[in-house]
């Protein structure tokens, strides 16, 4: 019989796996918010009636455009990660920073030609949403108008999804502002139940965005409940209001 491996073998695997290049990249782009979203997108593209190629296109555009955003945001936490060695982080646990700004760039790069894919109107409100998040990173997010950029976001979201179509000269219509106000609640609450991870190492870094300010007076668990269910009140807002005024306006007749 074979001799059995060591106990210390398997975790001594799993670390050196999880410090391997790729790996750190993909956890660099914060995988599991980029692929809901980027779900949920092609959903409501589904949901509006677009045809099956369209909606596999607004499920990559939106893929690679939060990678971009999560690569961007691990490069704008990374000395504040260091500071409080949170080894969870990729650039703390051995991600090279010029690896990351070179996938940046190429994600840059990609998503250009990806969003103006679905109509230049649609591309650029897309677009749009990609550098008022990364301008977020910078400008907002540590204060108490930290729900600003994501509210922005958010409410560009329905004019990517009414304007698009198939190929660059595409052309739909603007989207209703019930939807577009609607988007933008949305993303408040998906602002709040995201940051709330991070709570701990936010208070230690002196961070008062809108969510810790929120769980300091009523706690993270209630916070966590509080917040999942304005989310799903606000869903439910967003397909009563498809299936009754709907994402696009609808054209004025001359």
């Amino acid at each position: 019989m074979s001799a059995s491996p060591a106990p210390e073998t398997a975790p001594a695997e799993r670390r050196r796996v999880s410090r391997l290049t790729p790996v750190l990249l993909v956890r660099a782009a914060h995988p599991r918010q980029a692929v809901v979203t980027a779900l949920a997108m092609a959903a409501a593209a589904a949901a509006s009636g677009r045809a099956a190629r369209e909606v596999g296109l607004v499920g990559v555009t939106v893929l690679v455009g939060q990678a971009l955003l999560g690569w961007d945001n691990d490069l704008t936490d990374e000395k504040a990660d260091r500071a409080d060695e949170r080894g969870t982080k990729p650039l703390v646990a051995g991600l090279d920073r010029g690896t990351l700004g070179f996938w940046l760039a190429c994600g840059l790069l990609l998503v250009v030609p990806l969003s103006l894919s679905s109509g230049i109107d649609a591309g650029l409100a897309y677009l749009a949403s990609l550098v008022v998040g990364i301008l977020g990173n910078r400008l907002l997010r540590s204060g108490r108008l930290s729900f600003v950029p994501w509210a922005v976001a958010f409410a560009l979201y329905p004019a990517y999804l009414s304007y698009g179509g198939w190929g660059g000269g595409a052309q739909g219509h603007p989207p209703t502002v019930l939807m577009t106000v609607a988007a933008a609640f949305l993303g408040v609450g998906v602002h709040v139940v995201v940051s709330l991870r991070g709570l701990v190492d936010d208070n230690r870094a002196g961070r008062r965005h809108l969510p810790l300010r929120l769980a300091l007076r009523v706690g993270a668990p209630r916070l966590l409940v509080l917040a999942s269910l304005y989310c799903v009140l606000v869903v439910a807002a967003i397909v009563v209001i498809g299936s009754t005024v709907g994402l696009s306006q609808s054209p004025v007749v001359g």
